[in-house]
């Protein structure tokens, strides 16, 4: 079957209210820091780098208002593209993903640093920077176009996957080298820098709009904020733990296909984590040429044309390297 029209996925989510969190606690509005005043890692959780991302929003807005503080070190929660969820509607919910570019593929300093550059988005990740240059661990929250299992995204460094290791949750860790389009923040600086201990992990907690992916977000947020001791456990609700899965299950990402035009389709109705057994196997069609797998057991990672145009990763292949 031709995949020639896009599933109808239901918002099963409240879009929560943020604008009473507008001012946060300091000097960028909608970001909350709490200081300890005792040694321990400087740990981030990060929300809505897409606007129509809701899971971390709705994990962000509850831990602020449990009154969740470090009892180590340095904590830090924000609520990230504000503008782009706010032009959030129901009857075309992929449109508010940004305002004016992904948030999520500016994160280089010669970008930043050049000011004759200006987007909506470019101003935001600015007002972001001072925050997350002090950052030690960043846990980045996001949600898939798809219905596909949940990813822990940990970047193409040994350290990455270490962390996402430790973290255990979510079972399926993608190793990858990001995107041609533009850095993402779990790779911005020092998280992309092999000889920093600073860390970073891009966890994909499911179908943007599914009630799953909330239960997800919190469940990889209580164990990131215990995996680096900043908060005790029972600060944290109980049942915002899930069950483990007792195997991780390791991708490296090999190559992106990336759309040159509006013309591409995929071959069949693909969500993610579809592994091919064999080389060769077809795929999609991009300007009526064939695209196949390009070894055997091959892993389609986060195949999506919402996004469709020129310029975008569309799908990307990798090794299943245990299981």
């Amino acid at each position: 079957m031709n995949k020639t029209a896009l599933a109808d996925y239901p918002i099963e989510i409240s879009f929560p209210d943020i604008t009473p969190y507008a001012e946060g606690n300091g000097d960028i509005p909608y970001v909350y820091q709490f200081d300890s005043g005792l040694p321990g890692p400087h740990v981030m959780i990060n929300s809505l780098t897409h606007g129509n991302e809701v899971c971390g929003a709705v994990v962000v807005k509850a831990l602020i208002d449990l009154g969740i503080r470090p009892s180590h070190g340095k904590l830090t929660l924000a609520f990230a593209n504000v503008a782009a969820y706010q032009a959030f509607d129901a009857q075309h919910p992929d449109a508010s993903r940004f305002v004016d570019q992904d948030l999520n593929r500016v994160w280089t300093n010669q970008l930043l640093d050049d000011l004759s550059q200006q987007s909506c988005e470019l101003a935001r990740a600015r007002q972001l920077r001072p925050v997350i240059d002090d950052v030690d661990f960043l846990l980045d929250i996001h949600s898939m176009h798809e219905a596909c299992p949940p990813l822990n995204v940990c970047g193409p460094l040994k350290k990455g996957l270490t962390l996402a290791s430790q973290q255990q949750s979510p079972a399926w860790i993608i190793r990858d080298e990001g995107h041609p389009e533009g850095c993402r923040l779990r790779d911005y600086n020092a998280f992309g820098d092999p000889n920093s201990p600073k860390n970073a992990l891009l966890v994909e907690c499911g179908q943007h709009w599914q009630a799953s992916s909330i239960d997800v977000a919190k469940d990889v947020t209580a164990r990131f904020l215990l995996l680096h001791n900043i908060v005790d456990k029972n600060d944290i609700p109980t049942d915002w733990f899930q069950p483990l899965d007792p195997k991780l299950k390791v991708v490296k990402v090999t190559e992106p296909v990336v759309a040159t035009s509006m013309d591409f389709r995929f071959s069949d109705d693909f969500t993610g984590l579809e592994t091919f057994p064999q080389a060769g196997s077809l795929i999609a069609w991009q300007n009526e040429q064939q695209i196949v797998t390009p070894y055997p057991n091959c892993v389609l990672v986060m195949p999506s044309i919402r996004q469709l145009r020129p310029g975008v990763t569309v799908v990307r292949f990798g090794e299943l390297q245990s299981e």
